[in-house]
Parts: structure tokens; C-alpha cells; sequence
């Protein structure tokens, strides 16, 4: 069984597209021959990979198989090129990077500028996911690096642990609540609180624990960044659990009160996933290395 890198590359293009034309643009062919292709991977492979309607395409069961390995195949494709380039092996590359909420927004930007300045041949795709969306693009190939907080149980994953994130609860100066000692979150669920947008990570893992209490999460509103929480907390607007590396640093230029909560998932190990390190270019593992480094001051 043969199989040409184009189709694989076409096939992944179709899969991540909501049309097949769509894919076939991405991929620089017409949707005949785009069809036509496809049509040959199903014949070597003896199975329907599409299904295709009006709407759109979806994968079959089969073409969820051969999107996992074509990611991967590809991915490897990609490594070997970047090892071979005339920058060395760690100062070129392409890497695409799944993240939660605290990590696209407090500190893999500062990490990422630094990295990338010294890197003129390094692209970074960083995009922010959820935890359960992190660990599966990082075990289907889709991520080379996944960061998450809290315990990851998967197999298939190596994790490699950089730092510790503590959540908290900001209020504005004066609140009932500052000043008390650790509060657990049922006794803040009294009051209304500000939200990240929908989608972010913390908004998302907030939302299970309070279900878990049978109650609801009230909701004033919900803002794009750690920064936009904490302006509306000083006004009282409401308060908001947030990383406590965030609400330090945002108290040293707003009046706001940290206090400290008692829930055992408050403190939350930051971790790294990867499938193989050893298998990863250069640029991925010094971004690692990098990260690591960092992880020592946060």
C-alpha cells in the first residue's frame, strides 16, 4: 500500500475545511481533482472516508483513523524538514501550540516574544483550547506542545511539569468578603461574579465545579482578558477567581482584595504535554527548555 504525502496533506485539508472545495482550495487543486483523490485513498484503503451532502462533508469512522495518522505523518514530515534547515536544529520551524486560558494570556506571550526574537526562522500557531481539546490535538497529532493546569490522566502522553498555578477570588477593597480567611467557593456563589468570555478554560472548569455544588455561577458579565476582570472588580461590578499571578500583579495598580480559597483544586500543577520529546525538532524542544526556565519564576 502506497501512500503519496499530497493526498495525506489534501485529506487533512478537506477534514479541517467544512467543504470539500473549501479543501481543495487549500490544497491548490480543483474540486474534481480533489474528489478524485479522495477517491483513490478510499479505494487503497478499501473503505468510505466521507460522507458528503449538501451541507458540507463529515468523516466516516474510517476517515477519523486516517486523519490521526495523516496529522501525525505529516507532522513528522514537517520535523524532518525543520532539522534539516540551514538555521540549525532549534532556530527554525513551525510550531503549533494548544494552551488554556492563563497561558495565552499571562504568560506565553512574554516567553513567546523573547523566544521568537532570538528565532528569526521560528513560527509559532498559538491557539487557546480547552483542557479536554488540549490533550486530544497533542495525542492526535494536531498539537506538537499542549499546556494545561490540574491533573492529566491519559495514556499515550509524556508530562512534563513546569510550575504551579494557585487560583483565588478578587474582590474590591471594602467587600465583605476581604479580608477573611480561606473562603471556600460555595460561600462566594452569594454574589455576582465576572466571567471570561465563553470558551476560555477557567470560565469552563469554574462553571464544573460549581455544578458539582448544585448551584449556578451568577454572571454580570464576561470580559476578553484577566486585566478587564480586574477594572471591573475595583469599580464593584463583582468579583471573580482568577490565577493569583494575575490578581498580583494587577493589585499593584488597582484597589482590589486577594483572598484565598479553600478548595483542594485551587492549586493547580502547569504542565506541558507532548507525545515523544525525543521525537520533537529542535525548536519545539528549546521552546520547552524555555518554558521550563520560566517556570522557575512564575
Amino acid at each position: 500500500m502506497h501512500f503519496d504525502l499530497a493526498d495525506l496533506r489534501l485529506f487533512i485539508h478537506i477534514a479541517e475545511s467544512p467543504s470539500l472545495t473549501q479543501g481543495a482550495r487549500r490544497a491548490f487543486l480543483s474540486p474534481a481533482a480533489a474528489s478524485a483523490r479522495v477517491k483513490a485513498l478510499e479505494g487503497q484503503l478499501g473503505s468510505r472516508l466521507l460522507y458528503r451532502d449538501s451541507r458540507g462533508v463529515e468523516l466516516t469512522p474510517a476517515g477519523q483513523r486516517l486523519l490521526q495518522h495523516a496529522r501525525l505523518i505529516m507532522r513528522q514530515v514537517d520535523y524532518l524538514k525543520s532539522e534539516f534547515t540551514e538555521y540549525g536544529t532549534d532556530a527554525a520551524g513551525h510550531i503549533r501550540i494548544f494552551a488554556n486560558t492563563t497561558a495565552v494570556t499571562e504568560f506565553l506571550p512574554e516567553v513567546l516574544a523573547g523566544f521568537l526574537a532570538a528565532r528569526p526562522g521560528v513560527t509559532v500557531d498559538l491557539q487557546e483550547r480547552l483542557s479536554r481539546d488540549i490533550v486530544r490535538g497533542v495525542l492526535d497529532g494536531a498539537a506538537d506542545l499542549g499546556i494545561i493546569a490540574g491533573p492529566v490522566e491519559v495514556s499515550g502522553l509524556q508530562v512534563l511539569h513546569f510550575s504551579t498555578d494557585r487560583l483565588v477570588l478578587a474582590v474590591p477593597l471594602g467587600h465583605p468578603l476581604a479580608g477573611r480567611g480561606p473562603l471556600p467557593l460555595r460561600d462566594t456563589l452569594a454574589y455576582q461574579h465576572i466571567g471570561l468570555h465563553e470558551g476560555s478554560t477557567l470560565l469552563s472548569f469554574l462553571r464544573e465545579q460549581v455544578e458539582k455544588l448544585g448551584q449556578s455561577l451568577a454572571l454580570r458579565i464576561q470580559v476578553s482578558s484577566f486585566e478587564a476582570v480586574c477594572r471591573m472588580i475595583e469599580t464593584g461590578v463583582g468579583i471573580g477567581v482568577i490565577p493569583e499571578s494575575a490578581a498580583l500583579r494587577h493589585s499593584r495598580t488597582m484597589q482590589l482584595a486577594i483572598v484565598e480559597l479553600d478548595e483542594p483544586w485551587a492549586v493547580r500543577e502547569r504542565s506541558m504535554l507532548v507525545r515523544d520529546l525525543e521525537a520533537l525538532p529542535g525548536s519545539v524542544r528549546a521552546l520547552i527548555e524555555t518554558l521550563r526556565s520560566k517556570g522557575r519564576e512564575l
